[in-house]
């Protein structure tokens, strides 16, 4: 009861601060509705132009780059490290 009457006098505090005539341009009309206008070609997901990474959506090119620079490391380990490890597995069953 008494937040409700702390906040209707708030309310006509706040509206005997300001002169009538200039209430109307402090209303905020729009809010958020301008964030929903596309400017350019619409985004599609990745496997549907899988040649155009322009066109994807950010998400899925991050996912995709991600993926691609995962596997070119990963590759390059197991080519630097992996390798040499089954020649000597190689070389000790070979002396017995």
């Amino acid at each position: 009861m008494a937040t409700s009457l702390t906040m209707a006098a708030r309310r006509v505090a706040a509206f005997t601060r300001f002169p009538s005539s200039a209430t109307p341009s402090l209303v905020q009309r729009r809010g958020l509705a301008g964030a929903a206008d596309h400017h350019g070609p619409p985004k599609v997901n990745c496997w549907s132009e899988p040649k155009n990474p322009a066109q994807w959506k950010e998400e899925h090119f991050v996912i995709v780059s991600l993926s691609g620079w995962g596997l070119l490391f990963y590759s390059g380990y197991k080519l630097f490290t992996g390798g040499k490890k089954n020649k000597e597995e190689n070389l000790v069953q070979a002396s017995q």
